[in-house]
Formats: structure tokens, sequence, C-alpha cells
């Protein structure tokens, strides 16, 4: 284990960490708020710590896929435990736990709160909140990278651990060309948002909030009643974009490169629109009858359809209240997610794409024994190493699904808030049902359950494994 590059990398990342809590700290003190002084001092401890641990250049700069979950789970729980320090200074939330709950929601671009009360927040807490969605939403090492005085092939176990999906793949050559790409594109489409909510009505704080929000497909929101007091017009402009924020980030570098055909082309993205179209109409069907027209229950439909898929979790009405029909189709898109490669959660429809392809694989071997058959994505083979991680993957995400419901059950909350407050949080959505519903808030559960759903906030967000590797004690033994 090379412990000197991952302690590089720790103090690069709480220095570009400093440098982000600037911009909440000149709002809080811009405002006048007592709060941005917490921000100011959030600013000193992460840049000290930062210089302390990156004074020292690493004796050499090679790692591997062990080095890279290590260093990507650390660096995240750093990003969320220096993340919650100007939230519990600012004394705006009840306990360092709740603070921490709230950062790493926040980066994990979960957006469940314990608040119940967003409203009573300082400026500089609600712009921080957003901020974090939206630094978590590309992810903070695929931003280090693309200016981390480092190139070659080892960047990719990086990214790798980082990006959500069963496969990562180099848009250009180098490592940190594709990280520019990436940013490029999510910063374009942030700005693009920002000005359409802008010039269409909304108050630029507002619309800069909602915007990171939706980018990093998170939900934080600074209305109590999330996106329900915009009006129908805004909400169409978020459904819009929390569905763009969804898709494979590739499809937009191969638009950008006049591939356009290609991108269309993309089995997992049509998958993905036709998921979302088919689930909006049904729901829509479903609650025709609780509003006054037809375009209504359309527009909340697709807006709730768009918000569950892509893991954002933000609300326009209360539809823990919608029928059952409704309430599991819901449900069943929180585990299906977003796009592979996409800031979005959950399983992702590559891998449920994977999964049915390959169990019909498995039914033709049984009538055809010996007949030949491989599972394609795009005309492509599907590489057996690819189904096989899909698989594990599966069989993990069941695995810590199953304990986290088990634990939190001790708290003796009924089993759909169980449920769906674990579903909320390792697909990295925010809101549930029943106790966690849109309406409502995780400030109920005991300090022991908010750091299972914390660890599941993680561990979904990075695709498992970097966290289930960071506690293994097997990664901690020194080999002879």
């Amino acid at each position: 284990m090379n412990y000197s590059i991952i302690r590089y990398i720790l103090g690069t990342v709480l220095k570009f960490e400093s440098f982000f809590l600037c911009i909440p700290m000149l709002v809080g003190l811009f405002m006048g708020e007592k709060s941005g002084y917490a921000f100011l001092i959030s600013v000193v401890a992460a840049m000290a710590v930062g210089v302390l641990l990156g004074y020292r250049k690493p004796k050499s700069y090679v790692f591997y896929a062990a080095e890279g979950f290590v260093s990507v789970s650390l660096s995240w729980l750093a990003l969320s435990l220096f993340g919650a320090l100007p939230f519990w200074l600012s004394g705006e939330f009840p306990s360092f736990t709740d603070a921490l709950f709230e950062a790493v929601s926040g980066f994990t671009t979960t957006g469940a709160s314990i608040l119940s009360q967003v409203e009573g927040l300082s400026h500089a807490c609600l712009i921080w909140r957003s901020f974090t969605h939206w630094i978590g939403g590309m992810g903070i090492l695929v931003f280090v990278l693309a200016v981390f005085p480092m190139n070659g092939g080892h960047l990719m176990f990086l990214m790798k651990a980082e990006s959500p999906g069963p496969s990562v793949e180099k848009l250009v050559p180098r490592v940190k060309t594709t990280a520019i790409i990436l940013y490029a594109v999510y910063t374009a489409l942030t700005v693009t948002e920002i000005f359409l909510l802008t010039v269409t009505g909304m108050p630029f704080f507002d619309a800069v909030n909602i915007s990171f929000a939706t980018a990093g497909t998170g939900g934080f929101g600074v209305l109590n009643d999330s996106a329900g007091s915009y009006a129908p017009h805004l909400q169409v402009i978020i459904t819009v974009f929390m569905i763009l924020f969804g898709v494979n980030f590739n499809a937009y570098y191969l638009i950008l490169s006049k591939k356009v055909k290609s991108a269309l082309r993309s089995e997992e993205v049509r998958a993905y629109l036709l998921i979302i179209l088919v689930s909006g109409l049904l729901i829509a069907y479903n609650i025709r009858g609780m509003y006054s027209t037809i375009a209504e229950a359309l527009r909340h439909s697709f807006f709730q359809v768009a918000s569950i898929m892509t893991t954002t979790g933000f609300s326009t009405v209360d539809f823990a209240k919608w029928p059952q029909f409704s309430n599991t189709i819901l449900v069943c898109l929180m585990f299906v997610g977003a796009c592979a490669g996409s800031t979005g959660g959950g399983i992702k429809v590559s891998r449920i794409l994977i999964m049915c392809k390959t169990a019909l694989k498995e039914l033709f071997t049984i009538k055809h024994p010996h007949g030949v058959k491989t599972v394609k994505m795009d005309n492509r083979v599907v590489e057996h190493e690819t189904i096989r991680s899909v698989n594990i993957f599966v069989i993990i995400y069941v695995m810590v699904y199953v304990i986290s419901v088990l634990l939190i059950s001790l708290d003796n909350h009924d089993f759909t808030t169980n449920f769906t407050a674990v579903a909320a949080t390792i697909n990295n959505i925010g809101p549930g049902l029943s106790m966690v519903g849109p309406a409502e808030n995780f400030g109920f559960f005991s300090d022991f359950s908010k750091y299972i759903l914390m660890f599941d906030m993680l561990a979904g967000r990075l695709e498992l494994l970097p966290m289930i590797v960071l506690f293994a004690p097997m990664t901690w033994k020194r080999t002879k």
C-alpha cells in the first residue's frame, strides 16, 4: 500500500475543499450572517490540515486499485467531516451528528435532511448545502484529476473508484483531459439551467441553489415544500434538467464530437428515456382524478418520475399520498436509478440491462445446451469481467441493504419507513415513504441509525466496493 500517495491525495482534496468553502463564507459575510465566521474557521481548518498532509510530495506516484479505493473512500469521509464543521459551528444544526448527516447527504447527492424548517437556515448554509451536491455530483476526485500533477493509466483507478456505473472509459487518451471534458459539460449544463430559471422568473439565489442540486441530482432546496411553490413552467424546466443530468455524460461528448447517431444509438440512454416515458404516463393516468386537469397530473407525474429515477429527490407534491400503484412504481424506480456515467445514483440502467440480457442468455442455454450466445450492449460483446462485476455488485448491494434495514429496525419504526429510508439513502435519492416521505425528514432516527444511513449514502455514491474495501481488515494487512 502506497500510504504516501493516499496522504498526498487527502491533502490535495482538503485544500480544494477549503477553496470551495470560501464561496458560502463570502455569501455569509456579505449578508452579515454570523454563520459566515463559522465558514471562515472551517476554511482555515481545512487548509491547515490539507497543507499538513500534503506538504511533502510522495516518493512514488504509482498506485493501484487498492490505493485508488482507499484514497476515494477516505477523501469522501474527510470531505464530509470538514463539510459538516460550518454547519455545527454555526449552531443551526442540533448536534455534530446531525451536521455530519446533512454534509454526507449533500456530498453524496442524496438530499435526505434532518431539518423540518429549511427556510430558517442562513444564506451561507443554504448555498453550502446545495453546493455540496454540485461538488459531489461529478466527484471531487474527478475535479482533482483535472488539475492533479500526474499522468498515466494509474489515474483511472481513482476515476473508476469514484465514477458511477459498471464500467468507466476514457473519452480521450489522457485521463486528465477526460476529467476536464466531463467538468466542462457539467458546468455548461449547470450555467444554462441557472440562466433559464432566472430569466423565466425564479429569484437568482433560488436558481443557483436549485441548479446546483439538480446538476448533482441531489435535491436540497431552499423552501420547505421543495419545488412545490415554484410556477409550473419552472417545474418543467427543472424536470428537463433532471432528466438531462441523468444521462450518461459520454453521450454528450459524442454529441459534441458530432457523433449524434452514436449517442442516440445507446441502448442505455434509450431504455432510460423509455422507462421515464412509460412510468410518467402510467402514474399520470393513475392520479388523474386527484388534479383539476390532465396537464397538471402529467406535470406532477413526470416531475416525480424524473426526480426519483435520476435520484434527485425534489418534489412538487407529497407523493406519499398518491395511490399505491403510483408509489410502487416510484419505489421500483428508486432501485433502477439513472444511467452509468451520470450524476445519478441507484443500481443504474446499464446494470439492469446487463442482468436482463444475462438472464435471457441463461434461458437460451437451457433450451440450446450446445448453442453459443453472447451478451451484447450497443452491438458490442459485454466482457465476462463486466458481467462478473455486475453480479458481485448486486450481491453486495442486497447484503448491505438487508443488514441496514435490520439494524435501523432497532429504532422500532414501521417497515415501510425502514425499507424506504435505506432505499432512499443507498440509492442517493432523499425522500422515501411513510415517516421519511417528501413532507417529512430523517431527524427522528437515533444517532446509531443515522450513522448506518450515512454509511449507506457513502457506499451507494461510491458503488459499494470502495467503502467495503476501506473497512476490510485485509486491506490494511502488510504483505510480506
